[in-house]
């Protein structure tokens, strides 16, 4: 089997990875991942997918290389990582009773012939109307800090959306397994 390399230090991507059991390394890259002006969120996810997938391909040249970004959008504007208690609440208040869009792009790359093969997964989420008591707790219970949107799908996040519209619930996650495989096979990798 060839060596496969994901391009994230995501928990979250390294446990979906590993539910379909391939032996695999998992690597950072270290790249800008501002949204360029006018940049749509489907045209960004693209665009950090494989930067990402190449930046960690200057490392390991013989492999492929799996890169995934994701964005949460509500009315056009990018969600992005909360990185604090205020800003999680913040931007859970703002969702609301409304629906958020994650985009979330997938890109495989052989480093070894420069190849990459790439799909894109969008996911909306229902949010139920929420308090500002119920939100504080879902915070300071989940600590969702470090994700797109203040919310874990996988975790007691579940309980803030009222349904979930998409083709691959790994991808609100983070990584679309569904498209990956697809892509994978491509490559000759038959996860099976």
């Amino acid at each position: 089997m060839t060596a496969i390399v994901l391009a994230s230090s995501s928990k979250y991507r390294r446990q979906l990875l590993e539910k379909l059991g391939l032996d695999f390394l998992s690597c950072s890259s270290d790249i800008d991942e501002r949204p360029q002006s006018g940049e749509s969120p489907d045209a960004l996810v693209h665009r950090l997918s494989l930067a990402k997938a190449e930046e960690v391909g200057k490392t390991y040249s013989n492999h492929l290389i799996i890169g995934s970004d994701q964005v949460a959008v509500l009315d056009q504007e990018i969600l992005g990582k909360p990185g604090g208690r205020d800003a999680a609440i913040q931007q859970l208040a703002k969702q609301s009773g409304r629906t958020v869009r994650f985009y979330t792009g997938i890109c495989v790359l052989n480093s070894a012939t420069g190849r990459s093969l790439s799909d894109m997964d969008v996911c909306s989420v229902y949010f139920k109307r929420l308090t500002s008591p119920q939100i504080e707790n879902y915070i300071d219970l989940d600590q969702p800090l470090d994700c797109a949107g203040s919310f874990k799908s996988e975790g007691l996040g579940i309980a803030l959306f009222s349904k979930i519209v998409g083709e691959d619930p790994n991808a609100l996650v983070g990584l679309p397994l569904i498209k990956l495989v697809a892509l994978l096979e491509k490559f000759g990798v038959d996860i099976l």
